[in-house]
């Protein structure tokens, strides 16, 4: 099958959750749409590539005409759409179906109650997405940026280091112990280039220092109060 004019889909680019309530007709069709393996193992096909009649059909390796059944019952309850025509090599015209833009809630509750969920289910997405934003900002602008304490803490080390090295060589006399300026100055010195060399390693970056990074830290705590929200919302419904 060749693909000669396809068309554009007009979709929602942010569609807002389907609610619905388990005594409505809407969840009914849903409900018996989703009744036989086969229809469930379409909608899975569907989720993970859009394909027309026939070409699902062979996925599942069942009858062109069982497939279009099925299609039409899960279109009707609002789980598929054509997402795309396609033209065959002979020049028919076949649609292409996907899953619906839309997710879909099917729970016990009154009308009230499906207008409330809607409301909260769709400022949660909003709030998710904003918070998954965020977090690329901040991993872009401090994800490489080392922690004040860390580079105090280094400089801090060669200062001393250079102070070491200075204080011995003003040293002019040998001492009781037989030591020579020569030595006395050696030795400082090599323990001044010993702190020098490790003072790098007290250098640590956001990442390191908490071993994940500054983004999904970000995210994740988030994601907690988002939690905390929702959860407090949920108990005072109850």
């Amino acid at each position: 099958m060749v693909d000669l004019l396809p068309s554009t889909p007009d979709a929602d680019p942010d569609p807002e959750p389907r609610v619905l309530g388990v005594d409505s007709d809407e969840a009914g069709e849903t409900l018996a749409a989703l009744s036989s393996d086969t229809a469930r193992g379409m909608l899975r096909a569907f989720h993970g590539d859009p394909d027309t009649p026939s070409g699902i059909a062979d996925r599942q390796d069942i009858s062109l005409q069982n497939a279009q059944y099925h299609i039409g019952n899960l279109e009707e309850a609002g789980l598929i759409e054509p997402v795309d025509t396609v033209y065959s090599e002979k020049g028919r015209e076949m649609q292409v179906y996907g899953p619906a833009d839309a997710p879909l809630i099917v729970y016990a509750g009154t009308e009230d109650d499906t207008t409330g969920l809607k409301a909260a289910l769709s400022r949660l997405i909003g709030a998710v997405a904003a918070l998954g934003l965020g977090s690329v900002l901040v991993q872009a602008y401090v994800g490489d940026l080392p922690f004040p304490f860390g580079t105090a803490g280094s400089g801090g080390d060669y200062d001393t280091a250079a102070d070491a090295t200075a204080t011995p060589t003003a040293t002019s006399t040998p001492t009781e112990t037989g030591l020579s300026v020569a030595e006395v100055t050696e030795t400082t010195t090599e323990q001044a280039a010993a702190t020098a060399t490790q003072a790098p390693e007290a250098t640590v970056t956001a990442e390191s220092a908490t071993g994940l990074p500054p983004g999904l830290l970000f995210f994740l705590g988030g994601a907690a109060v988002l939690l905390g929200v929702v959860a407090v919302w949920w108990l005072r419904q109850r």
